[in-house]
């Protein structure tokens, strides 16, 4: 099972890389509740390459601070492609810097249902000028690991972006 430790180690990588190319990120975080912003800040220096973190755990939160539509989040719930696709939206729509990642998910022990059991997790990645692109996990384990798991997998995303670029 993935540890925070393991997210440290990802974070360091995603720092050095964010820095090589003066790139700064955000996060839009759900049920990982600013665990990736933690994981970042707990760098000295982060500052040269994370701008800014948004914990939005409550649709209000969501509507709110990131401007996704509350039809969108009765039509398809929180934990969704197309929420996560609004939430990185209204992070990037004022950004002054080059990526974001916004995460939803259920990481239980409740919550979960028949079509979104627990340890779903969706994630949305955007890059500069870039399409949103998007992936929906199932991760399994209790919440604490559920959420780890998360932050890693947008964590690793942004990483492969960027090794790719």
């Amino acid at each position: 099972m993935k540890t925070e430790t393991e997210l440290n180690t990802q974070i360091r990588q995603l720092a050095n890389l964010l820095q090589a190319q003066d790139y700064k990120m955000a996060t839009a975080e759900s049920c990982t509740g600013g665990l990736i912003a933690k994981a970042a800040t707990d760098l000295a220096g982060s500052s040269n390459w994370f701008d800014r973190a948004l914990v939005t755990y409550s649709n209000q939160a969501k509507i709110d601070l990131l401007s996704v539509s509350a039809n969108t989040l009765a039509q398809y719930g929180a934990v969704s492609q197309e929420v996560v696709y609004e939430m990185i939206d209204g992070l990037m729509s004022d950004a002054s810097y080059s990526m974001g990642v916004a995460v939803s998910g259920i990481a239980g022990p409740g919550g979960g249902s028949v079509d979104k059991p627990v340890g779903t997790v969706w994630i949305a990645w955007k890059f500069l000028e870039c399409d949103v692109c998007s992936r929906c996990f199932q991760f399994s384990g209790n919440r604490e690991q559920v959420r780890i798991q998360a932050a890693i997998a947008a964590v690793e995303g942004l990483i492969e972006y960027l090794e790719d670029d």
